[in-house]
């Protein structure tokens, strides 16, 4: 029987972090941990137009030397508690992958 989607999701993720799936754990826990990660994976149908709409026009207008992200506040909530929001592809060009072996912070 083939895996559902949202673990092949998981393992997909856990591959490009160099690290693999937890699975289930009888627990709420990450799906995936790396040395400096835990991850929880989340797979939709379809992602909210107006948050993909916010990341193209942060990726469009973003020089090559800067990160682009969306940072989404909750209105009334702390400051402290807003979502960074940013693509794998730059997360990875920035802090690594499964093409940059364990993660690296770049200066």
């Amino acid at each position: 029987m083939p895996d559902k989607l949202w673990k092949q999701h998981e393992r997909h993720i856990a591959k490009r972090f160099g690290s693999a799936r937890t699975g289930p754990q009888g627990k709420e826990g990450p799906d995936v941990i790396t040395e400096w990660l835990c991850i929880e994976a989340k797979e939709r149908d379809q992602l909210p137009a107006w948050l993909d709409d916010a990341i193209q026009q942060i990726t469009a207008c973003t020089p090559q030397d800067k990160l682009p992200v969306v940072i989404l506040h909750g209105k009334g909530r702390r400051h402290d508690n807003d979502l960074v929001i940013l693509r794998l592809k730059d997360f990875e060009d920035w802090f690594g992958g499964e093409k940059h072996g364990e993660m690296e912070i770049r200066q």
